[in-house]
């Protein structure tokens, strides 16, 4: 088989660039110590109820600037009593599923997290702006997807 010139230019540019997108893609994986989105802590999610911090699900003051927002996300609802948060203070949002994969989206922020059963979604963000924040799930997860949300509301302190 003959390739012309101009073939082999571009099958050697290809592989070329194919090898250096890559080796970016992986050295910048196992050298910054990438793990999936929102770690790697498992769940069974038959005892979800049962396990600390789920078994008591909302917002939590772990210290002066750091509170902890714990939710359990089930069809078609979110578990998490009276979402109140203090403006400028950091959230560890920890968020879990007991039956399918759902999300946790928090309009006009920048959290989005997938909530898988077995796993334990952790996030970290701070409010800007106070206000009542949409929590919605962007993940179809039945029939009655479209009755998933909640609300969070934000104070000034």
């Amino acid at each position: 088989m003959h390739l012309h010139k101009y073939e082999k230019i571009w099958l050697v540019f290809g592989i070329a660039s194919l090898i250096v997108f890559l080796s970016v893609v992986g050295v910048s994986a196992f050298s910054q110590d990438h793990t999936p989105a929102g770690g790697m802590e498992t769940i069974d999610p038959k005892k979800v109820s049962e396990t600390a911090p789920f078994d008591n699900p909302g917002v939590t003051q772990l210290d002066d600037d750091t509170y902890q927002a714990t939710i359990v996300a089930m069809a078609f609802g979110y578990q998490a009593p009276e979402l109140k948060v203090p403006v400028g203070k950091e959230i560890i949002f920890k968020v879990t599923s007991t039956d399918v994969v759902h999300s946790l989206t928090i309009d006009n922020t920048k959290v989005n997290m997938m909530v898988v059963p077995g796993r334990i979604t952790t996030k970290s963000y701070t409010f800007e702006e106070p206000g009542t924040y949409l929590i919605l799930c962007n993940e179809y997860c039945g029939t009655g997807h479209h009755m998933m949300y909640t609300e969070i509301e934000v104070y000034e302190q």
